[in-house]
């Protein structure tokens, strides 16, 4: 089971592993906190409503792209890039969500599914936002209250990253608002790594899983980082996003990294 905060998530970080599993015969089930309806994107998509029924749909093609079985919604409310969206009568964003009662609806779907491995994220959310730091929080606790044995929180190797954006600025190919130094905290340092999963033979179903979020490629102002990805050619995107880094609850980072999701289990 795959845990995120709003469609087009599960697409960056997990999707090659999904696929993977998917493709090797495990059930693959995909859980959403929110449906995203703040999110960034252009005005044509609409009102919030609109919008939230655009990127519930763009899920459900992204979840048949990558092979996913189930796709469950929590149903707890997008909270804004800042969590500026105030709680109001039938509106819970999720990051002010009881964490006890969030992660029973979550346990609920885990323990029905008997799944053997949760992803989640790491605590610092990557890059921050409060419905993925919730998501950490959450996903965490409805481990242990549906005992499942493996957690995987999903996350990006952070001394690769830094390398990479650094070598794009000295090119001159990174546009000047971003901030790199803004990533010395994002994400999970490689010591704290346990998992580097290869899926680069997965690539065509990540790249249309992306694809699947045609709203957040776009906003008024011009293309988004999922558009420059889409953009990629082909041996350049499996290079760039061929591999997908976990930190396994409870295990100790470090070298050698495992390239197994359902490493440990017994049996």
């Amino acid at each position: 089971m795959s845990f995120h905060a709003h469609p087009d998530d599960e697409a960056l970080l997990t999707a090659g592993t999904l696929a993977k599993a998917a493709a090797q015969g495990h059930r693959v089930v995909l859980v959403t906190a929110t449906a995203g309806e703040v999110g960034l994107a252009a005005s044509s998509f609409g009102t919030a409503d609109e919008l939230a029924g655009h990127r519930l749909a763009e899920l459900r093609r992204s979840a048949a792209a990558i092979g996913a079985h189930r796709v469950e919604l929590l149903g707890y409310a997008d909270s804004g890039l800042h969590g500026e969206i105030e709680p109001s009568p039938g509106v819970v964003p999720f990051a002010q969500a009881d964490v006890e009662e969030a992660a029973g609806r979550l346990a609920a779907i885990l323990s029905e599914e008997q799944a053997d491995v949760l992803t989640s994220y790491d605590p610092g959310g990557g890059y921050g936002h409060p419905d993925h730091v919730q998501v950490h929080r959450v996903g965490a606790r409805a481990a242990e209250l549906a005992g499942t044995p493996i957690v995987l929180e999903a996350t990006v190797d952070r001394d690769l990253l830094l390398r990479g954006l650094r070598l794009v600025r000295r090119l001159r190919l990174l546009p000047a608002a971003v901030d790199v130094a803004g990533f010395e905290r994002a994400y999970s340092a490689r010591a704290d790594l346990t998992h580097r999963i290869d899926v680069r033979h997965w690539t065509p179903a990540k790249r249309a899983a992306m694809a699947a979020h045609a709203s957040q490629a776009t906003a008024d102002f011009g293309d988004r980082t999922l558009a420059a990805l889409l953009r990629l050619p082909g041996p350049l995107y499996r290079l760039v996003l061929g591999r997908e880094w976990f930190v396994q609850r409870g295990r100790a980072g470090g070298a050698p990294l495992l390239d197994d999701v359902f490493a440990g289990l017994d049996g």
